[in-house]
Formats: C-alpha cells, sequence, structure tokens
C-alpha cells in the first residue's frame, strides 16, 4: 500500500519532533515548559496521548470499538528515551489510521468519537505545537 499525502505528513511530524528530542542535551530535556516540569514530560505526554489514539484506531479494526483496547499507559523510561517513544508510537497511529477507511469512528479516551482522518489531524497539530514549543 502507498503512503498518502496525509499519511506521510503524519509520519514526518513525528519523526521531526523525535529527532528534536534525540538531539537535545540533558540540561534542556529537564528545563520546564508551560504546564510540564520538563521539555520530557511534555514529550512523554504526548507519546503517551499518541499511544491511547493508536489503540483506539486498533480497537476500530479489531471489532469496531465497541469494546476497546486495554490500556496500558505508557512508560516512563528516562527523558532519553522520549525521541525514541514518540517515534515509535507516533508511527503506530500511522499505520493503525491508514488502516481505516478516513470516515472509520475512532472513540478517543479524552473527548468525543471522531472520524479517523480527524484524528490525523488533530494528531500533526498537536506534533506541530509540541515542536514549535521547544
Amino acid at each position: 500500500m502507498s503512503e498518502t499525502s496525509d499519511e506521510k505528513t503524519l509520519a514526518e511530524a513525528v519523526d521531526a519532533l523525535a529527532d528534536r528530542f534525540r538531539a537535545m542535551p540533558q540540561s534542556r530535556l529537564l528545563g520546564a515548559v508551560p504546564g510540564h516540569p520538563s521539555r520530557a514530560a511534555a514529550g512523554l505526554a504526548l507519546a503517551r496521548w499518541l499511544a491511547e489514539a493508536a489503540r483506539a484506531a486498533e480497537a476500530v479494526r479489531v471489532d469496531g470499538g465497541a469494546d476497546g483496547v486495554p490500556a496500558h499507559e505508557l512508560p516512563d523510561v528516562g527523558v532519553f528515551a522520549v525521541g525514541d517513544q514518540l517515534a515509535v508510537v507516533g508511527h503506530d497511529l500511522a499505520a493503525a489510521l491508514a488502516a481505516l477507511p478516513g470516515d472509520a469512528v475512532v472513540a478517543l479516551p479524552d473527548g468525543p468519537p471522531v472520524a479517523a482522518g480527524a484524528v490525523r489531524a488533530m494528531a500533526v497539530r498537536r506534533l506541530v505545537e509540541a515542536s514549535a514549543a521547544l
């Protein structure tokens, strides 16, 4: 299956932010940002949201979203792993969304159910905003 423009945009946004986190020195990763005690904590919060969105998208494919996939919080494995965590869960989300029609309904845990295309747009927006805030 070839990658659509929307899927490519999500993958590019994920890779760009993950690379920024991977390149940050410890002092910058530990620096506070509005709403979070550190940049690493902000990145982990975003990675957790991406993981939850991917889990919700996968549930649509597996059982129509009726029961959902059991939630497991993405662990905090240290400030130097945040870039890799973002990359993994971001690409998981892109793959899960690619397997769905754009109008498939995804039940996000932090809001009302929305179309898969809207989940992709929300993810890209969150990634771009996080990158700008760094």
